[in-house]
Parts: structure tokens; sequence; C-alpha cells
């Protein structure tokens, strides 16, 4: 037991540190290549923080624990608004800009909307998942389309800093990191994903919840770390658009990976629970962004934090499902 929840740990910090050095190197090769910050920002940074929840899910799936790949999307989707932006706006009140009132988050909505009808019936299945991958290609398209008309009437973008793209940097060395990257993203989530299971086997867990307590809080470290950096920084819309697109490809990226890998029946409760709160608190959140003042206060995000710890709570009070 003690072993599990060692390797549990450096399954964690091998997941974290590997997926971002396969995004820094991946964004140095594209700058080196001479591709747009924008562009950059957009897929390879914009996605990256997702990398440990799609090679995880993935992992799972193999392993034929498809409980566990959903668990960590929907506990990864779920921390993201309660646990990360309750963090971050408790260090700091965040403001929520216009655009993202207006376009992300009901884009997040409807994308969250299609996650139950797709799960509605129990069964997660392979043309399901097609479906998921090509709407994930579909937004990725809509992004850039949407980018570029931001960029030509002069509003303003959610995109990093060029701070936040690595310059300078030799190609070779880029290479380098990259093939580190996919080398150890594999090995840290079949990590993690074997030391968890044994702890869920040792407490009487199910798959399920242990996707959606230790893995999907863990997974979910990257945007914790990029929501904070950016409301230190001042760029409260990065703090929260990172939340939201990451959300996004957690929904039709990484959950299109287990249909496609391992078409299976999924656990009852994620319809009849966990998908019902991830809903709500998406819908919280528009709720809170829609004032005039348009911001995620330390009330609010005092509220985001204990209904996390409340969920949370829940789950470990009914460790078998």
């Amino acid at each position: 037991m003690v072993l599990a929840l060692i390797f549990l740990v450096i399954g964690l910090i091998l997941l974290v540190w590997s997926a971002d050095r396969l995004v820094f190197g991946a964004a140095a090769i594209a700058r080196n290549m001479g591709i747009s910050p924008l562009v950059i920002g957009m897929t390879i940074l914009a996605m990256g923080s997702s990398a440990p929840e799609m090679f995880v899910s993935a992992t799972a799936a193999l392993d034929g624990r498809v409980d566990t790949a959903i668990g960590n999307i929907i506990g990864s989707n779920i921390a993201n608004i309660a646990l990360i932006l309750g963090i971050t706006a408790l260090i700091r009140p965040i403001k929520i800009g216009t655009t993202i009132v207006k376009r992300e988050i009901p884009l997040l909505f409807l994308v969250t909307i299609l996650a139950g009808v797709i799960l509605y019936d129990g069964y997660l299945g392979f043309i399901e998942g097609l479906l998921l991958i090509f709407l994930f290609v579909l937004f990725l398209f809509l992004m850039f389309a949407i980018s570029k008309n931001d960029k030509k009437h002069g509003r303003n973008q959610i995109i990093p800093n060029d701070d936040d793209i690595p310059t300078n940097v030799p190609t070779i060395w880029a290479l380098c990191w990259v093939i580190i990257g996919l080398i150890l993203l594999p090995i840290s989530a079949n990590i993690l994903v074997d030391s968890a299971v044994t702890i869920a086997q040792y407490f009487g867990m199910s798959d399920l919840v242990i996707g959606l307590t230790i893995i999907a809080v863990g997974t979910s470290l990257p945007e914790l770390a990029a929501s904070v950096v950016g409301a230190l920084k001042g760029e409260d819309d990065m703090a929260v658009g990172n939340i939201i697109g990451s959300n996004i490809f957690n929904i039709l990226a990484v959950m299109g990976i287990p249909a496609i890998l391992h078409p299976s029946h999924i656990n009852q409760l994620v319809m009849s629970r966990d998908f019902y709160v991830m809903l709500a608190l998406s819908i919280l959140l528009y709720l809170l962004a829609l004032p005039k003042k348009r911001s995620i206060g330390r009330i609010s995000g005092a509220i985001l934090l204990i209904s996390f710890i409340a969920y949370q709570g829940f789950i470990f009070y009914n460790l078998s499902n």
C-alpha cells in the first residue's frame, strides 16, 4: 500500500513534468519553424495542459478501465472550475472579459450538454468517439477562424504572452525534449493508473471513484499552475480561458480516446450523479460571470472551493460507488 502511494506520487510528478517538457519542445520547434505565436498558443500550449488527461485516459482504456478514464475526464472538469478557479479567485479576484461571457462559456455549456447526450444511454461507443474527435478538429478550425477575425478587427484574443513560448532553443534540443516527453508520458501514465488501481482496491474504491478523485486532481495540476500564474500576472482572461479550453478539450478530445480504443458500458452513476455536478458548475460559472462587474471574487472563489470539497467528501463517503 505504501509502495503504491509512493509510485502514485512519482507517476503524478513524472506525468506533469513530461507533459511540460513535451509542450516546451513542441512550442520551441514550432517557433523555430516560423509558426506564429497565435497558432502556437491556440494549439500546442492550449492542448498541452490536457496532455496528462489524454495519456491517462488512453492508458486506462487500453487496460479496460473505461470508468477510470471517464471519471478522470469529468473529475478534471469539475476540479478545473471548482478547485482551480476557486483557489485562483481566493488568491486574486478574477475579472472575466465580455468575449468569454458571450462566446467561450456558452460554447463550453453546449459541449457539456453534448457529453450528457452521448453518455445518457450508459454506453460510450466507437462512432461516438469518432464524432467527438471530428468535433474537436472542427473546434480547432473554429478557434483559428475566430482568432484570425479578432486579430483583423483589433479585438482582444485569449492567447499566451510571447514569454510563454520558448525562444533561442536549438531545434535539436527541442526535439530531444519532445522525444523525452513522448517516452515518459505513457510510462508515467501507466505508473499512475496501476498505482491508483492498487490503492482503489485496498480501500474498496471503484474505478470511477479513483478517476474522479486522485487521478482527476493530479492531472489538473498543469491547469492550476497556468491559472494561478495568469491571475498573478493580471492576465485574467488567460486564467479563465485556460480552464474553459481545457474542459472543452477534455470532453471532445480526451473522451473520444477511450470511446475509440475500448467502446464500453460505463458506471450508471456517471449520468445520475457526476455529470450533473459538472453541468451545474458550468452553469454556476456562467451565472458568476453575468453581472456587470463580471468577476469571480473571493467570496465566489470560496463558494467554488467549498463546493469541490463537499463533492469530494460525498464521493469518499460512498467509496464503493
